[in-house]
């Protein structure tokens, strides 16, 4: 396994060399989705990539937690969490890779 970080410069250099734009035209492209995607997720909405998965932002209500290191209570603010759920699609590809198989 590879714990190699793929970047927004490794984005663009994928559109480049997949797509054929130039590298301009690649980094306002992937410039255009990533703040698309952003701006839905600001507004509360969900984002659904077939066959990638979904971005669900989702509300927590006000709880209680505890320091680890002093074992105290301490109250834990409302909040919203954004949230990746893979596809089933994606799953079975990351499974396959692991495995060596194919379909």
């Amino acid at each position: 396994m590879g714990s190699r970080t793929i970047t927004r410069a490794d984005l663009c250099e994928a559109v480049y060399q997949k797509v054929g734009l130039s590298r301009t035209e690649s980094s306002e492209l992937v410039e255009r989705v990533l703040s698309e995607i952003s701006e839905c997720l600001l507004k509360g909405e969900s984002v659904k990539l077939s066959s990638f998965g979904s971005f669900v932002v989702r509300s927590k209500g006000e709880r209680i937690g505890r320091n680890p290191k002093t074992g105290q209570e301490v109250p834990i603010s409302p909040r919203r969490v954004m949230v990746f759920k893979p596809s089933n699609v994606l799953k079975q590809r990351i499974n396959e890779a692991l495995t060596g198989s194919s379909s």
